[in-house]
């Protein structure tokens, strides 16, 4: 019995040992040979290769030819240089991507802007915030933005209505609503930055109108500097932000974070900037006022410029601008919130051009008295200052020593306490839209103009006439006596008693003498 035993183990032994061998055998050459089987099917062009659908070759970006674009001439030979694109695509996944955003994706955000610059600054804004899902622009036009060369451009791309300055327009505006009430009054007739002010007013106005026209959801107001980061969402989406809002929320809230430029040579800032000094609102206390002096550097507040950031307004009813920072309603007190991570980043001062340009466009006397007339904020002030007496050698070392951030010890030591921070995602997608050609290929695209066609496009559905015969409309300030006489509607008390608040103005963050009024609050 024994010797039986023995014999079926052994039996029993080789054939598991014989099977197992067969096994690892058919394991080996199963994969020779499909790999062998696929190596054949694509040498004889049976099998397409995934990664040829996404090569450049084979699908290019719009604008990726080897030889330049034959009509892009019609743009500024300055526009073209910094819209350029690099010689392979980034962001394959901007391939065909419609930028004509679906009018059915909510909620539907538009921002409305005041502005005279270039293409080289509003294409990179524009389709950035495309990008993170506003489909509506209204831009209010004047100097180089409304030159034909520009603007023909701006109104080619869907979504998009352009608004000039034309005299009809200023004087649409100068019967308007808020131009004959109190709580803008005390900006009204007073030159630079003051009459920036009562224009971007007005043309919020208007474009509440032209809003509630296109169906929109949500309008915000930005300059064409700063950009939004929405922070805090599920994916980076302004339109995934403002959908998690509670529908009883009127006014969104936004604090600013200010870009500190590295080095003295910026030339494309949404490009080449990443590091931001972060918001009051968005640090400790303890924090904010400790590093309160390594963080301005000299300079007269925490930020060079504003402090109390930007909104978005839902549309609705009785809805009103305050100022181009906030928005309000005549009827009723706005239920807002501000968001903890979400902000607007600031852009300022990020070339050393920006100081001769803000020279060029304000008449004010280079006086500390009389700079008083044209800016409301200290730095703005010392920069005209500045920039109006200084050789061009002063300004560059002014510009050093004040905006740019050089010390990288004292950089490091404020990013590790958290006050200055680095954000990379409007410069990546900035630069995916550049290197994919999106901007030279909207050059391209737009029609060529005769000077005469531009001017009778003035009448065209995307210009101002249009929209101020059906909208709420603006003029020169502080150059008519007969203006001056136009009687202001005084509001009535009964009615709006709580609702007539002065104009939120640009305000600085708070300062050292404001430490004891926040910590006692």
């Amino acid at each position: 019995m024994a010797g039986l035993h023995t014999s079926l183990r052994g039996s029993s032994s080789s054939s598991s040992q014989s099977f197992s061998s067969k096994l690892l055998l058919l394991l080996t050459l199963l994969p020779l040979t499909l790999a062998a089987f696929a190596f054949v099917l694509q040498w004889r062009g049976g099998v397409t290769d995934p990664a040829t659908r996404w090569s450049p070759e084979a699908h290019k970006f719009p604008g990726m030819d080897s030889s330049p674009p034959t009509n892009i001439g019609h743009a500024s030979s300055s526009d073209c240089v910094l819209l350029s694109r690099g010689s392979s695509p980034s962001f394959p996944y901007y391939r065909d991507w419609k930028f004509d955003v679906e009018s059915d994706l909510k909620p539907k955000i538009c921002i409305t802007t005041s502005t005279s610059a270039g293409l080289e600054q509003i294409l990179p804004w524009m389709f950035y915030h495309k990008v993170i899902g506003v489909s509506t622009f209204f831009l209010f036009v004047e100097g180089k933005a409304a030159s034909p060369n520009v603007s023909k451009v701006l109104e080619s791309i869907p979504g998009v209505k352009v608004i000039y300055r034309t005299k009809e327009l200023e004087e649409q505006q100068a019967k308007s609503r808020i131009w004959n009430e109190t709580w803008l009054s005390s900006f009204f007739y007073k030159p630079c930055n003051y009459e920036l002010f009562v224009k971007q007013s007005l043309n919020m106005e208007m474009a509440i109108v032209m809003a509630r026209n296109e169906g929109v959801d949500w309008i915000l107001h930005l300059d064409t500097d700063e950009l939004m980061h929405p922070a805090g969402a599920s994916e980076y989406s302004l339109r995934q932000l403002l959908h998690d809002v509670p529908g009883n929320v009127d006014m969104v809230i936004f604090p600013n974070y200010e870009s500190s430029i590295e080095r003295d040579d910026i030339k494309e800032p949404f490009s080449q900037v990443s590091m931001f000094k972060k918001n009051y609102d968005h640090l400790p206390k303890d924090t904010y006022f400790g590093m309160y002096k390594e963080s301005t550097r000299g300079n007269p507040n925490y930020f060079l410029t504003y402090g109390n950031g930007k909104s978005a307004a839902r549309i609705q009813d009785h809805l009103r601008p305050n100022g181009a920072h906030r928005w309000h309603n005549y009827m009723k007190t706005p239920n807002e919130i501000k968001l903890e991570e979400a902000a607007v980043l600031h852009y300022t001062y990020t070339k050393f051009s920006d100081l001769t340009s803000r020279r060029d466009r304000c008449g004010c006397k280079p006086t500390k008295e009389d700079v008083k007339r044209c800016f409301m904020l200290e730095f703005d002030r010392a920069a005209f200052i500045i920039a109006s007496t200084a050789t061009e050698e002063e300004m560059l070392n002014w510009y050093r020593e004040h905006i740019v951030w050089t010390d990288k010890a004292l950089n490091m030591k404020l990013l590790r306490k958290g006050i200055l921070t680095r954000i990379y995602a409007p410069m990546v997608i900035v630069q995916g839209l550049r290197e994919s050609g999106v901007f030279s290929s909207v050059i391209a695209a737009a029609p060529t103009m005769s000077k005469d066609k531009f001017l009778s496009s003035l009448g065209s559905t995307n210009s101002s006439k249009a929209v101020a015969s059906e909208s709420l409309p603006s003029r020169k300030f502080g150059r008519s006596k007969e203006s001056k006489a136009t009687a202001r509607r005084t509001l009535e008390i009964a009615e709006y008693v709580s609702h007539v608040a002065a104009a939120v103005p640009p305000l600085s963050p708070p300062g050292m003498d404001d430490e004891r009024l926040v910590i006692d609050a």
